[in-house]
């Protein structure tokens, strides 16, 4: 650091210790409480758990604060997370959020080439008929989320599915919830899965 100030170099060293300090609690909190059902690093193999690798940070901290405050409601919150994320507070969450958001996406899988094609429309054109925007306005090009919308890419289809079941049906609740059920009320179960799948394909 020569030729830079003291209070420079000291300021930018504190700054690397607090990254090495979060990345590391991060770490720590996923192996230790989130591993079981998430995967250490966020790959969940269950469909009844969301894969959280290479997820939006601020999307991750916005829904841990809303499971601690209990204003996201749906029934697999109320049953898991709601008591999960009731022992994290803001530096915990901002670290888990960090954490998961850096680690590599799993690779999507295998779909009906027809059943991906349709689904594709849906997400790029939006549901015919139907009075809403398409998916890619919001969840990006290639689904990889944006700030509070969520990365879509290499989900678990059935888990996608039954999220939109559950936005259709009001049942499940937090800051995206009415964007979410307008579109999700458009869509037939089947074209549900369609775009499901050609997101778990991505």
């Amino acid at each position: 650091m020569r030729g830079m100030s003291p209070l420079i170099a000291f300021a930018l060293l504190g700054a690397a210790h607090g990254a090495i300090a979060q990345d590391a609690q991060g770490r720590k909190l996923a192996a230790e409480v989130c591993s079981s059902c998430h995967g250490p690093r966020g790959e969940s193999v269950s469909s009844a758990f969301p894969r959280l690798a290479g997820q939006q940070a601020q999307y991750l901290d916005v829904q841990l604060k809303a499971f601690r405050d209990r204003t996201r409601g749906d029934p697999m919150a109320q049953a898991y997370m709601w008591g999960m994320a009731s022992q994290l507070d803001d530096a915990s969450i901002a670290s888990l959020s960090a954490y998961y958001s850096a680690q590599k996406p799993v690779q999507g899988g295998n779909f009906p080439a027809k059943l991906t094609q349709e689904g594709k429309a849906i997400f790029e054109g939006g549901v015919a008929g139907a009075n809403s925007q398409p998916c890619v306005t919001c969840h990006g090009k290639n689904a990889e989320g944006n700030a509070i919308y969520p990365r879509l890419a290499g989900q678990h289809a059935e888990y996608l599915v039954k999220q939109l079941v559950l936005f259709k049906s009001s049942l499940r609740a937090d800051t995206n919830a009415a964007i979410m059920h307008n579109i999700s009320s458009a869509m037939s179960f089947e074209q549900m899965e369609a775009v499901a799948a050609y997101l778990a394909s991505r």
